[in-house]
């Protein structure tokens, strides 16, 4: 069942939306090489240290990439997420022409400047993956967050933390929703 935003999108994206929530998983080949990385991630952001932080998460972005076949992401780690009255920005996707796409991570809330959770950091960092996905490797002209969109985020998630914080194990397990 498609968000309510769908009955308010023309009828090029509607096709766009169905294609993207038709795909609802992703394979990473190897994701067991990628573990260190996210255990290495899980430690920069303990070390609170902006710099550590974005170069872990640079290293997994790349890494993913990889696995997918897609073109390399720059990622680039920021302080305190920016807020208005709509919420917290968590992470943002940009492409710009002849550029390298680039992802933005936030690793402090905004109201109490509060380390970001590592699950929620994992997440965010996936999400603006799965961006990158919709535009590399689906080849969509737009990335809408469906349905299919979060199933997408959510497997990659399982198959980087097997056993997830959250009980459930393996590959399995709902999407994460709208944020």
């Amino acid at each position: 069942m498609p968000f309510a935003y769908y009955q308010r999108l023309s009828p090029r994206d509607r096709a766009i939306y169905r294609k993207s929530d038709g795909v609802t998983s992703l394979t990473l080949p190897r994701a067991g090489e990628l573990h260190a990385l996210v255990e290495a991630l899980r430690g920069a952001l303990g070390s609170e240290d902006r710099r550590e932080v974005e170069a872990s998460a640079s290293a997994l972005a790349l890494g993913l990439a990889g696995q997918l076949e897609l073109s390399p992401v720059r990622v680039e780690v920021l302080a305190v997420r920016p807020s208005a009255n709509w919420g917290e920005l968590h992470g943002l996707y940009t492409r710009e022409a002849r550029r390298t796409p680039r992802i933005q991570l936030w690793m402090r809330t905004a109201h109490h400047k509060r380390l970001v959770a590592f699950r929620t950091f994992l997440r965010t960092l996936l999400h603006e993956v799965g961006h990158h996905v919709d535009y590399e490797r689906l080849a969509l002209a737009d990335s809408f967050h469906t349905e299919g969109f979060f199933r997408r985020e959510s497997s990659l998630f399982h198959q980087l933390v097997p056993e997830a914080e959250d009980g459930t194990a393996g590959a399995g397990g709902s999407p994460a929703g709208p944020q």
